[in-house]
């Protein structure tokens, strides 16, 4: 998904000075410390698995489909509502609410429940940083059809007549504290608003509750990120803390973990056309703020539902 980094440089008044010899120095080491990150990031982001379009295998799917509904049923008691809003066919854009650090569980139900009610044929993608690809315990994801966010998987996702899941808030939302659990919080990324609009399709809201439930997630971690240069190195502005099984404490999730088999219920909102609903050039601020507010009052029902934690 897209990044939060906030990206800062000295504030210059326009006027010439001189810099003390030890100034230019550390700006030296500034750069050349600069220069050694991007070459590290280069040979880290070569070696991370694309999850390109064509991995995507409808027979692998078929056959695993039966038994991981199975589980989800039994560990999640998972809920999927209103199928029926996403449009039969042709290119549509899911966008959801996230949860459940680095395993998914609502993107994991949710492509099941798709892949069920629109068969495997249908062409399904989810949007996913490449990290998570590279899981061990996530690498089949692929097969589902699971890519790496970028805009150039997204459009050609799109292109090819596909449904399209993102998740606007990516790492930040998805690590986001227990407390703030039944938040949708997309960090004010607007991102997926111009691609729908650029590509002409509608968007679905998605929304899941639950997830947060399945570890204790205690902090994002931005300022241990920037410390470690996880930013730089691996587009990674969070470094989660959460209490999790089988870890105990759990720093930065990238082995995944047991999740606790809490009740996931998603419901699917009916499909919105942009430029019928907001005019032919849509405020993206006004789009943003209405989809929010939409998707917030959706969580919030849906929270209300569930009367204990985990058990839903």
């Amino acid at each position: 998904m897209a990044s939060t980094g906030v990206v800062r440089a000295p504030s210059r008044n326009g006027h010439a000075r001189s810099e003390p010899a030890n100034g230019h120095e550390h700006g030296s080491r500034g750069s050349l410390l600069g220069r050694v990150a991007g070459q590290l990031a280069a040979q880290v982001q070569r070696r991370l698995p694309r999850g390109d379009l064509d991995e995507r295998d409808p027979d692998f799917i078929r056959e695993r489909l039966p038994l991981m509904w199975l589980i989800a049923s039994v560990w999640f008691r998972g809920e999927v509502r209103g199928l029926g809003n996403i449009p039969d066919s042709g290119p549509v854009l899911l966008v959801g609410n996230h949860s459940g650090g680095n395993m998914t569980p609502d993107t994991i139900l949710f492509t099941l429940a798709f892949s069920t009610f629109f068969g495997v044929e249908r062409r399904f993608y989810q949007l996913a940083h490449n990290l998570v690809l590279a899981s061990p315990a996530l690498g089949s994801l692929r097969k589902f059809g699971t890519v790496a966010a970028s805009p150039s998987n997204a459009e050609e996702a799109l292109e090819t007549g596909a449904a399209l899941l993102v998740y606007p808030g990516g790492d930040y939302e998805v690590h986001r504290p227990s407390w703030e659990g039944n938040k949708v919080d997309f960090g004010g990324r607007k991102g997926f608003i111009r691609l729908a609009l650029e590509q002409g399709v509608p968007i679905v809201p998605v929304v899941a509750v639950g997830g947060q439930e399945t570890a204790l997630f205690l902090t994002r971690g931005e300022r241990l990120a920037r410390l470690l240069w996880l930013d730089r190195l691996l587009r990674l502005k969070v470094l989660p803390i959460s209490l999790a099984l089988p870890w105990g404490l759990n720093i930065g999730d990238m082995l995944g973990h047991v999740p606790l088999p809490a009740k996931l219920t998603i419901e699917t909102l009916p499909a919105i056309d942009l430029r019928e609903e907001f005019g032919p050039n849509p405020d993206i601020d006004d789009v943003y703020d209405h989809l929010i507010r939409l998707m917030q009052e959706t969580l919030d029902a849906l929270a209300s539902e569930r009367r204990l934690p985990v058990l839903g």
